[in-house]
Formats: structure tokens, C-alpha cells, sequence
């Protein structure tokens, strides 16, 4: 893969040293809104979401090499990021459960061209994804990806896709049977995007197998929808199937049980390139912003936060630059 110079350029400051991205996502909006209410009893106000977004900001960026905001509620936070990459959001928050196929729409009011003036190093959109949707939903969305992909190519500016997996048949994607479904879910997800006509530079992927059901693990349920010779198989099967950079997300999980995520991918030997980890950083604190004020939440990120993220630091010394990946244009 072929890098431009603002792209390259984009890259490297989201990347640590080593030319791994080692980033925190703060760009929530909808579910914090509503777990923020949830654990105040009440509501959560828009100002709510800023102070929280700003808060993680500044204490988690000085352990990351860059930060994913949203321009609705995370611009007052990115002036509060230490000097590290910035990564803005483009989509929509959400999708519409009334409208088959979870498709995707982008904010009303912003286009690549006003990200990247509001300080963006890099764009990131996310999807929700599955090969094994109907083939008309789907070409929907490879259409939507290739718009965004010329945007990002006629302003030189990283492009960042995330996948979400799900089930077109309805399962809940917490189950077995979505699990044993995952590992083909996220391949050909990461198949389909290695494509260059969507102009993607950087993957986001979930990791292809549920921790919950992996026999052998901690975070095993006692469920078992493969062994854990099975589980790190299913990472380089995902790997084989691109040669673009990839970073894992956290997906909601624990910090205990992504830390274990990527021992596992490590244990694998994929050559992944990174992260965007949000919610196993900092979801704990939710309770603790909202109920017991800013004050109590910034003595939890200096302590517990930080010390999830440096977890995280730690367990990325297995992963590799994405330099490796690429070459300038």
C-alpha cells in the first residue's frame, strides 16, 4: 500500500514512536448518554457528555499516542488532548432499528473537508457489517464507503473504517450461535474493505472470536464454542485475508478481558498494528462521574483509568508499526 504525503503524515501522529497506534476512543455519544443517565437515576445533558469526553482527554492522552472524538460533543475535549493525534468520528451515532440492515448515515452537518479543519489527523467511520447480509443492503454500504473513501483521497487524510459485526438472521450477538458465526463475519469483512476501491488505509476490526467462549480462558463462561488452538486460528485467518494495517477495538468488554484479548492475539503471532480501546479503559468511571461529580472521577482516571490503559500500553509490546504495511507514495 501506496501513502500520500498528508496521509502518512495523518498516520504518524496518531502512532507512538514504534509507528504503533496506541489510541484512545472517546466517541461515544447515544450509549454514554444513556449510561451516564442510567447510573445518575436520571438524565445525562449534553454538557454532561463534554466535561466527561474532556476529563478522559486529558488524562488518558498522556498514555496514548492519539485520541478518537466526536465534532458533536468531543471538540471542547480535543483541545485537551497533550499534543497527541486526533482522530473525528464522521458517522452518525447509532443506526435506525426500524430500517432493515443497520445502515449507516453521516452527521448532517460536517464533511471531511471540516473535520480536517477543525483539527483531524485522521477520519474515522463506523459500520456495521456483515458479508452475509442481503446483497442489496450490502451494495448500500460498499457505496457509502466508496463516497467517503474519494472524500478522503481528495483531502489527503487517513481513512479509518470500523466494523461491527451482526447477525442478518436475528441472533443476538452475545450468543453462541453468533459466536461460532464471528470468526466468518470479521474475515470477510476484512476481505471485502482490503479492496482498494473503498480507499481505506486503516482497518478497525473487532477481534474474530468471543472471548466468553473460548475454553482455557479467564473470561470463559463455560460455554464452549471453541478451543482455544481453535481461537488462534481464527486470528490468522482474519490476518491472512488483508494486507492493509489493522488495529483491534475493545468492543465493551473488561479491561481484564481485552488485556487477555490481545494475549491471545499475541500468542497467535498476527502482526496487528494497534488499537482504538475505548470503553475497556474508562466505562468503570461512569457510576463515578455521575454520581459522585468531576472531583472523584479525575482521582479514578489518575489511578484505576490510567493504570487500565498502561495495561493495555503493556500488552501492545506484541504488536508491530504499520510502516511495515505501507510505502510512500
Amino acid at each position: 500500500m501506496k501513502l500520500t504525503p498528508g496521509k502518512l503524515a495523518g498516520l504518524n501522529a496518531v502512532s507512538d514512536a514504534r509507528g504503533v497506534i496506541a489510541a484512545a476512543a472517546m466517541d461515544q455519544r447515544g450509549s454514554l448518554q444513556k449510561s451516564l443517565g442510567d447510573a445518575r437515576g436520571g438524565m445525562a445533558t449534553d454538557n454532561d457528555l463534554e466535561r466527561f469526553k474532556a476529563l478522559v482527554t486529558d488524562t488518558l492522552t498522556r498514555h496514548a499516542s492519539a485520541i478518537l472524538l466526536d465534532p458533536e460533543f468531543g471538540l471542547p475535549a480535543a483541545k485537551m488532548r497533550n499534543g497527541k493525534g486526533l482522530l473525528l468520528a464522521y458517522e452518525k451515532t447509532g443506526y435506525d432499528s426500524q430500517t432493515p440492515g443497520r445502515l449507516p448515515d453521516l452527521l448532517d452537518h460536517w464533511s471531511v473537508v471540516r473535520l480536517k479543519e477543525a483539527g483531524a489527523d485522521c477520519i474515522k467511520i463506523l459500520l456495521y457489517y456483515t458479508p452475509f447480509e442481503k446483497p442489496d443492503i450490502n451494495d448500500v454500504k460498499h457505496a457509502f464507503i466508496e463516497r467517503i473513501g474519494d472524500e478522503c483521497r481528495a483531502h489527503d487524510i487517513p481513512f479509518f473504517c470500523e466494523f461491527v459485526g451482526y447477525d442478518a438472521d436475528g441472533s443476538n450477538e452475545k450468543s453462541i450461535e453468533y459466536a461460532r458465526k464471528k470468526p466468518s463475519i470479521v474475515a470477510g469483512s476484512m476481505s471485502e474493505f482490503s479492496n482498494p476501491i473503498y480507499g481505506i488505509d486503516v482497518l478497525k476490526v473487532e477481534v474474530p472470536i468471543q472471548m466468553d467462549f473460548v475454553e482455557g480462558t479467564h473470561a470463559y463462561k463455560g460455554a464452549k464454542a471453541y478451543t482455544r488452538a481453535e481461537a488462534l486460528q481464527h486470528f490468522r485467518d482474519a490476518a491472512a485475508v488483508t494486507a492493509l494495517p489493522f488495529i483491534y477495538l475493545s468492543a465493551g468488554v473488561s479491561n481484564p478481558v481485552f488485556i487477555e484479548t490481545l494475549e491471545l492475539a499475541a500468542e497467535s503471532g498476527v502482526e496487528y498494528n494497534g488499537v482504538l480501546c475505548g470503553r475497556a479503559t474508562w466505562k468503570d468511571g461512569i457510576p463515578i462521574f455521575a454520581r459522585d461529580g468531576e472531583a472523584a472521577f479525575i482521582d479514578w482516571l489518575n489511578t484505576t483509568g490510567v493504570e487500565n490503559i498502561e495495561n493495555v500500553n503493556k500488552a501492545l509490546q506484541a504488536a508491530t508499526p504499520w510502516k511495515n504495511r505501507v510505502e510512500a507514495a
